[in-house]
């Protein structure tokens, strides 16, 4: 690294060295554990607070009966600080290059900051129930933790996390296998939290036995627990405190055992690049100049619109799907009742993950079959509203409802699992046209769509409920909450996949992937030209960093590829040859008209 390079960069470089030494991606170790498992234990606080932590300051401290103006706005107004933290580690990303890579150092900056944010939620927040003195204590901890946590620990790790795939590799199948794998554990932390957690639940939020309220019973006429004047279960607040504290640091071991593993089992092959074409450290772009530079790139523009489309349709899908089964299902003694919905809401959550676990296998091989990611994603968005429609058809019936979830469920793997490589086609677009990478802006922008759609789809939610008077007491009569709930659970998430569906009808970054890596390497060649040093290619660094037998083997891989290529266009008649000679001919016309609209040369070819 150069003496001009950032300080904390040269932190960074004395971290301990990756344990991923080769230079192509594999499966086992460095998919299955760095981008799996890793990710999965580091996630799974997140989904926990995401789930129950609201649920935790109404049930346990009773937050909203003595605060009830905190409850409400403290989400609200940490938008800001959430935005303030997605910025902060965009620019970090930027620049903080170092041997260890630009965003692989982030995910263990994160640790500290996770520590200090789950103790002040629940260890430092004074707790009392015989006293009042606690109040304005606990709500300073909260609001600190709060914004610690979702501000700057979860972005501090998330934006990173998410650019690993960009930053793995240029081996656009490679990146395509690492996206599906990454993106896939966000699901498996839901799935733990919203699906196994649920049945040990009773350890966190414990029943006060003492004999307050009315009694429930089993039909052996056990009392399982009491419930208050509204039918809501009273809890021992003082216990489910105690519990809550272990449980938080058994959380914090989980999240450190993934972050360690993530970081020691992922590698930044784009990031090494970068450094060992440079004699010194270059001036990174600042974070305005990326973003003029984005907002001129019409397949940036469309993959962000298509992120906030995807986010919005899941997320409004998942906050009203309890409030949906509640409304529209009664049970069989024809009473619309909390308790049937929730199960009716597991059960739809159990089938649904079937699709979207199919989905990880088949997603990848989808695109190689249709050609390119974009158009299994387009796919799947036409398929995922069909599925939508077919909902709404009979939203009151439970059979048909479930049929369209699951077609929507899988309609919807493509852009779960595909997604984030597409971002990374259109990052090395940039950098052959432009010669830049815009990867702490975007990234930027991304975790803010993350991080910013719970509150904007609940809010949304909100409003709904407002509108049709939603009250539990009055669920039997409420058919404007009937009429409403559809068009929220369903026709929301269906409305952003026909957005997804039209807008990748002119998503084509993949067409110029070929000519983008020449370009790439042009670049590098004429670089190490001009500065007098010598270029090393992709191929002789793995020569000299993994032996000649895995340079032969590199060697094979090309060769086969390009074997292949060479049987397929033979096998062409000569009108589709001479169609795809002049396809590819426009293509590379249209790349060099870019390159010299960005002061940079055309590329021969």
């Amino acid at each position: 690294m150069s003496e001009k390079a950032n300080p904390l960069g040269k932190i960074f470089d004395k971290l301990p060295p990756s344990l991923i030494k080769k230079n192509n991606v594999t499966l086992i170790p460095e998919g299955a554990i760095g981008y799996l498992v890793g990710p999965t234990l580091a996630l799974l606080a997140n989904s926990v607070l995401s789930n129950y932590f609201n649920k935790y300051m109404s049930d346990v401290l009773h937050v909203n009966t003595w605060a009830s103006a905190f409850f409400t706005w403290l989400p609200v107004v940490s938008v800001i600080f959430v935005v303030l933290g997605n910025i902060l580690v965009g620019k970090l990303m930027d620049n903080c290059k170092s041997k260890n890579g630009k965003a692989r150092p982030l995910l263990l900056l994160s640790l500290p900051i996770s520590l200090l944010a789950l103790l002040f939620l629940f260890v430092f927040s004074p707790y009392n129930a015989n006293s009042d003195s606690w109040h304005v204590g606990a709500l300073i901890c909260i609001a600190i933790g709060y914004n610690l946590w979702f501000a700057f620990a979860y972005p501090m790790y998330y934006t990173p996390h998410a650019g690993l795939v960009s930053l793995s590799t240029r081996n656009s199948k490679d990146r395509g296998l690492l996206a599906t794998i990454s993106n896939a554990t966000m699901l498996a932390a839901m799935g733990i939290s919203s699906m196994f957690l649920p049945f040990f639940l009773n350890l966190l939020f414990v029943y006060d036995m003492s004999g307050k309220g009315s009694p429930v019973t089993n039909d052996a006429g056990k009392i399982l627990y009491y419930v208050d004047e509204s039918g809501a279960a009273i809890y021992d607040s003082a216990a489910s405190y105690a519990h809550w504290k272990i449980f938080v640091i058994a959380l914090l071991i989980i999240t450190a055992v993934g972050v360690l593993i993530e970081y020691f089992f992922t590698r930044e092959r784009v990031t090494e690049e970068s450094l060992g074409q440079e004699t010194e450290a270059k001036p990174t772009l600042s974070t305005g100049a990326q973003a003029k530079l984005c907002f001129k790139d019409k397949y940036w523009i469309i993959m962000m619109v298509f992120f906030f489309l995807y986010q919005f349709g899941g997320m409004i899908k998942n906050v009203s799907q309890n409030y949906f089964c509640t409304a529209m299902f009664p049970d069989a003694m024809g009473n619309y009742t909390v308790a049937y919905g929730g199960q009716l809401q597991g059960t739809l959550a159990i089938i649904g993950a079937i699709p979207t676990a199919i989905g990880m296998v088949i997603a990848l091989p989808l695109a190689n079959i249709l050609g390119s990611k974009s158009k299994a994603i387009l796919a799947g968005a036409a398929l995922a509203v069909v599925g939508g429609a077919i909902g709404m058809l009979a939203p009151t019936n439970f059979i048909i409802v479930t049929i369209s979830f699951v077609i929507k469920a899988l309609g919807s793997t493509p852009a779960m699992y595909l997604s984030l490589a597409l971002l990374a086609d259109i990052f090395d677009h940039q950098e052959a046209v432009h010669g830049v990478r815009t990867d702490g802006f975007s990234m930027t922008v991304y975790g803010a769509i993350i991080a910013g759609m719970t509150g904007l789809t609940t809010g949304v939610l909100n409003m709904v409920l407002s509108a049709t008077n939603y009250d539990v007491a009055t669920l039997q009569t409420n058919e404007a909450l009937r009429a409403a709930m559809p068009w929220v659970f369903i026709g929301g998430e269906t409305l952003c996949y026909l957005g997804i569906f039209l807008i990748f009808l002119f998503m084509g970054v993949e067409k110029f992937s070929k000519i983008d890596h020449l370009a790439i390497v042009a670049d590098q060649k004429a670089a190490a030209q001009a500065e007098g040093r010598e270029y090393i290619s992709a191929e002789e660094k793995i020569r000299r960093e993994e032996g000649e037998e895995a340079y032969q083997a590199e060697l094979k891989k090309q060769a086969d590829a390009k074997a292949k290529e060479e049987a397929r266009v033979a096998k062409l008649s000569p009108e589709k040859k001479k169609a795809e000679a002049e396809r590819e001919a426009r293509i590379a016309e249209e790349f060099n008209t870019l390159r010299k609209a960005a002061g940079k040369k055309a590329i021969k070819l």
